[in-house]
Parts: structure tokens; sequence; C-alpha cells
């Protein structure tokens, strides 16, 4: 079992160095979450390459994403260093760790995509959606989540409800994990859930 972990892990880190890309642990985790089963499984997988090559995770094309990604029609500097996504708005940059430092932004995107996964961050990447897109995309690790709660924000994504409507086919589908259920649980807890009774529950 962990051989077969090992080699598909091995075979997608081939597929990022041919294809000149870049991917985190958590995108390789969700190429293949059912023989992965959980993302510490990968974790090892990429430590254990690593070692046994000796080399870093960094030649392997393997990102991670500290305080967040961003990308597109954005430049600015940070603690006297210049960030030019503009040049090339497909290229991925980290967020600063220290945002209170970041002075002379300049922007000429007409909107900003916040994603949720850096796995759709990453495929947004690859498939260079900055270039044909006027846009800033960034994690959404990197925004604090009260600037989110905004009414400009419009909803992006799929719903429980998209299955049904669009007949999306079941192995679209993921069983639910015990820690999966247990979040949704805790998620059922929270207050305006609580008097706002939701029509998925």
């Amino acid at each position: 079992m962990l051989t077969d972990v090992l080699l598909r892990v091995l075979l997608i880190v081939q597929q990022l160095l041919q294809e000149n890309k870049h991917g985190s642990k958590r995108d390789i985790y969700y190429m293949h979450p059912s023989v992965f089963s959980d993302q510490s499984v990968v974790d090892q997988a990429i430590n254990d390459i690593c070692i046994l090559l000796q080399c870093s995770r960094h030649n392997l094309n393997v990102v991670s994403v500290g305080n967040g990604l961003v990308m597109g029609w954005l430049r600015f500097l940070e603690a006297g260093r210049k960030f030019d996504c503009m040049n090339c708005p497909s290229n991925v940059h980290l967020i600063p760790v220290h945002v209170d430092e970041v002075k002379d932004i300049v922007s000429v995107a007409k909107y900003i995509l916040v994603v949720e996964k850096e796995s759709v961050f990453q495929r947004l990447a690859n498939d260079r959606f900055c270039n044909a897109n006027r846009c800033i995309v960034i994690t959404q690790m990197a925004y604090d989540a009260k600037f989110l709660r905004v009414p400009e924000i419009r909803w992006l994504g799929a719903f429980p409800s998209d299955f049904e409507k669009y007949g999306l086919p079941q192995q679209c589908l993921l069983p639910l994990t015990p820690e999966d259920k247990r979040r949704t649980e805790t998620m059922l807890l929270r207050c305006y859930l609580q008097r706002e009774v939701p029509q998925w529950r």
C-alpha cells in the first residue's frame, strides 16, 4: 500500500517537472484522495522522496503556501523589494509575511478573485488564467476572513444541490470521512445556523 502511494506521488512529481508546473502537497492529495486516504500520507511520501533523491521539496516543484499566494495585474513594494506581477500575470508570488510593510500598490485589475483552495489557485496559474483575464487571484488564507464578509462579494462555486440539478456523475462524489462528518456537525452548531435552518440540513 505504501509503495503504491509512493509510486503515485512520484508519477505526479515527474509530471510536474516534465510540464514545468508547480503543485502543493494539498494539490497532490486532491488528485487521488480516495487512494491517499489522508493528507499526512502524501506529506510522508514527499518527505520520503526528498530523502531518497537527496533533494528539497522545491526541487520537486512542490510548493508551500505560507501566508498565501497571489498572481495577476498587480505591482507593489515590500520591505524595499519590488514585486511586479504585471510583467507575467500568471506567475505565482508568495504573499509577504509582513503585509504592513507593503506599499506603493499599483493595479489595473478589473476584479479580485479569492479562491478557497490552493489546488484551484495552482490550476488557474498553470492554465495562465490571469494572462487572459485582467484580474488578481489570491488564496483565501491570504485574506483576513473579516474582509470577505462584504456585500460586493459574489459566490462562484458549486452548491450541494448542483449535483442533482446538473446531473453530475456519481464518480465526482467522495464519501464523507468521519472527520468531514465531525466538521459538519460542528458547523451546524453555529449560532446563525441555529436561527435559520438551512434546507440541506
